[in-house]
């Protein structure tokens, strides 16, 4: 089996010495090709290839914004409103070695945030033939891994993109100065979304909302923050939609976010666990982010979920 491994080397964690080492490591194991991305959209590019050239193993080195281009690659676009992946020919399983910040997508199915725990844990469900198949989620035609959303989250995506643009890192204390920032900025705003889903009445004045394919929704450093809890890659999606920004309303909805095992309620929260799709419209453009990328401003998006739509080296669950 011939592998690919793909390093992003401008991830927040990714370093040559690092890169070199994990090569190593693979090619003690399997065939390996190493490729470091050189621009946006490269990632996806060589995922893209990938099958013609008869890979067997995509290996991705870099954070969730390169796992994403390489899972679009690989599938290509998405068909709108479909629950199945349209996928043409064999698509190799793919296989993640945690370079970025936060390495949600890794860390979800199992896999360890240190990138050379992780080599070592790739080489042992390598040689135990482990694999999963995982359930993803599309809109906007692409796909995504774990997240969504719309509004708040958007806008603190886009901040960061900036931030990064200007060299600075994603740090978790940036992520939550940022988030302190855009909640403020937004408090007195009038609310702009409404949320449907299958069996549900509309629910209107939704300031922001959350849309999510795996739990957590994200991590800072160590701590899970988990918005939909029930939500997995074998299940549907997870809707976290707040329908107030005031202080006292949030500030304990933030603390159960922040406080492991707990299953976030409030009366301004409208959560749903395990969903086939979900409609959210908004009376004037607002920012979409997918996998922690800013995406741009939309008025109407849907997210639908796909079962089964991809194959990843992981740990068996249970």
């Amino acid at each position: 089996m011939r592998a690919l491994l793909i390093v992003n080397p401008n991830a927040t964690s990714t370093t040559p010495a690092a890169r070199d080492l994990l090569a190593h490591a693979l090619e003690s194991r399997v065939p390996l090709r190493v490729v470091t991305t050189t621009h946006r959209g490269h990632a996806a590019e060589l995922a893209r290839r990938a099958p013609l050239e008869g890979i067997g193993l995509i290996v991705v080195h870099g954070g969730d914004g390169t796992v994403n281009e390489v899972v679009n690659g690989l599938l290509g676009a998405p068909e709108p409103g479909s629950m199945s992946a349209m996928q043409i020919g064999p698509v190799p399983p793919l296989a993640v070695l945690p370079g970025g910040s936060a390495n949600v997508f890794a860390r979800s199915l199992g896999i360890s945030p240190d990138p050379v725990v992780a080599t070592n844990q790739l080489i042992e469900l390598l040689e135990l033939r482990e694999r999963r198949r995982i359930g993803l989620a599309h809109c906007d035609g692409r796909w995504f891994t774990f997240n969504a959303g719309m509004g708040l989250d958007a806008q603190v995506c886009e901040a960061i993109d900036l931030a990064r643009a200007k060299g600075h890192s994603a740090t978790p204390s940036r992520y939550v100065r940022t988030s302190i920032r855009a909640f403020f900025r937004n408090r007195r705003l009038e609310p702009k979304l409404t949320v449907e889903i299958p069996g549900h009445d509309p629910v209107e004045g939704v300031h922001y909302a959350f849309v999510s394919n795996s739990s957590p929704w994200t991590y800072l450093d160590d701590r899970p923050i988990a918005v939909n809890p029930e939500t997995g890659f074998d299940t549907g999606l997870g809707v976290f939609a707040m329908r107030t920004m005031g202080v006292a309303a949030s500030l304990p909805v933030v603390r159960q976010l922040l406080t492991p095992g707990s299953n976030p309620k409030a009366r301004k929260l409208f959560r749903v666990d395990d969903t086939p799709r979900v409609h959210v419209r908004s009376s004037a453009p607002i920012g979409l982010q997918l996998d922690g990328d800013y995406i741009g401003k939309r008025t109407d998006v849907e997210f639908v979920a796909v079962p089964n739509a991809l194959t990843v080296v992981a740990p068996r669950l249970g």
